[in-house]
């Protein structure tokens, strides 16, 4: 297998769209390391960037300390699952996944056994002799991981194989594709649209906004220490509560944020890892606070009117309007229904501060945080501003219109 390191790769379309902004990442030989970000993050174009179906408009792509850069895609021994990847409709299972090795050539012998193991793995033994249409969706995604672990490449890239299927098939492909990591001794990097499939499947996770690296980090790291705003909206299920435009105010000896009437108290050790408390405590400097559905204590504290409850991974959440400018979503106990008063107290312990300019957060990491040995979880996102005006520059310059004589 492979390591992979790339060094500020960018991609720029003919068109001005900036799809990745100077990446710079670091993967070891047999991790998974997933890739996550909202709709246009450049996950999809990152992964293909890496397979050489696209060119990086600048940077370098290394594998295995060879410089891949320009090397045309057949040549760089990797293989890349798709979402809904199509499979040859003629062809048996078999043969679907030893097209690859054919295409190189490979001895039959080599072929044979190579895809007797593929079988074997992913339970598809019984249905080698079948073709693709008399599969179930779930067989077919397995046949297209067959026909990738078959040629046994470098390093296996995945585009949210899983998309499009129900959720107790996405459970089995999910342990499917983790047990496939561990038996092929593979370099796994896989693109998900779901946070929480990342969140359980990778060791690390790379996190994208519009073609920019935010946060390299363990699953853990990221969802307890969130470098800056976007990251902590990102990770967590439902979404964090965001209260964008507070202050920071000392109160009878402690720290509380305040925000349209509404005052959350901040623990001693959250207070004690303000960084350049001076800046923010009194000054009126704004700042955004996030507040975990769950770790919003229910019977105490502020008062609140339930507007509305949904049901999530059998938990029980409720819309609780505070104030009419505030409301916060909370994990409540079971039955609780639309009208009904709670008493909210946001947990002081478990409270995220983010700079309501540059949106990187202004806590410092505590002894809770797993430092990995990667050069990346030293990294500090831009500033929102500093990386729109970055993504701007790159953007190609428009001539202006000449005049007509």
């Amino acid at each position: 297998m492979a390591n992979l390191v790339l060094k500020d790769v960018s991609k720029l379309y003919p068109s001005g769209a900036l799809a990745l902004c100077k990446v710079n990442l670091e993967v070891s030989d047999k991790e998974f390391v997933a890739v996550i970000g909202s709709e246009k993050s450049g996950k999809t174009t990152l992964l293909r960037v890496i397979a050489g179906l696209e060119e990086a408009t600048a940077g370098t792509i290394e594998i295995g300390g060879k410089d891949m850069t320009d090397v045309p895609p057949k040549d760089r021994d990797i293989a890349m699952i798709f979402r809904n990847d199509t499979l040859y409709p003629s062809l048996s299972v078999y043969d679907n996944m030893a097209y690859g090795l054919r295409m190189r050539k490979a001895p039959q012998a080599a072929i044979e056994a190579r895809v007797k193991v593929a079988a074997e793995i992913l339970g598809l033994t019984d249905v080698l002799n079948r073709k693709p249409k008399t599969l179930t969706a779930a067989q077919r995604q397995r046949v297209a991981l067959g026909r990738a672990i078959a040629r046994e490449p470098r390093l296996y890239l995945l585009d949210d194989p899983i998309a499009g299927l129900d959720e107790n098939l996405k459970a089995q492909m999910r342990t499917i594709i983790v047990n496939l990591q561990a038996r092929v001794d593979g370099t796994f990097i896989y693109a998900a649209k779901n946070v929480n499939e990342a969140m359980t499947m990778a060791t690390r996770i790379v996190v994208l906004r519009e073609g920019v690296v935010q946060q390299v980090d363990t699953p853990a790291n990221l969802y307890d220490y969130p470098a800056n705003a976007y990251v902590a909206l990102l990770v967590g299920s439902p979404d964090i509560n965001m209260l964008n435009g507070a202050t920071l105010e000392e109160e009878e000896g402690a720290l509380v944020a305040a925000y349209k009437g509404v005052k959350v108290a901040l623990s001693q050790s959250v207070a004690d890892r303000i960084e350049n408390k001076e800046a923010y405590v009194g000054t009126g400097r704004r700042v955004i606070v996030g507040i975990r559905p769950e770790d919003i204590k229910i019977g105490e504290g502020m008062s609140s009117t339930v507007s509305a409850t949904e049901e999530a991974d059998g938990k029980l959440y409720a819309e609780c309007n505070v104030n009419k400018d505030v409301s916060l979503l909370a994990l409540v106990p079971g039955g609780t229904q639309k009208g009904d008063s709670l008493n909210l107290a946001p947990d002081g312990e478990h409270i995220y501060l983010f700079d309501g300019q540059t949106r990187i957060s202004i806590l410092t990491r505590d002894g809770g945080y797993e430092k990995t040995a990667y050069a990346d979880a030293d990294k500090i996102p831009m500033a929102y501003e500093e990386e729109e005006g970055l993504k701007e520059s790159l953007k190609p310059k428009k001539e202006p219109a000449k005049k007509k004589r």
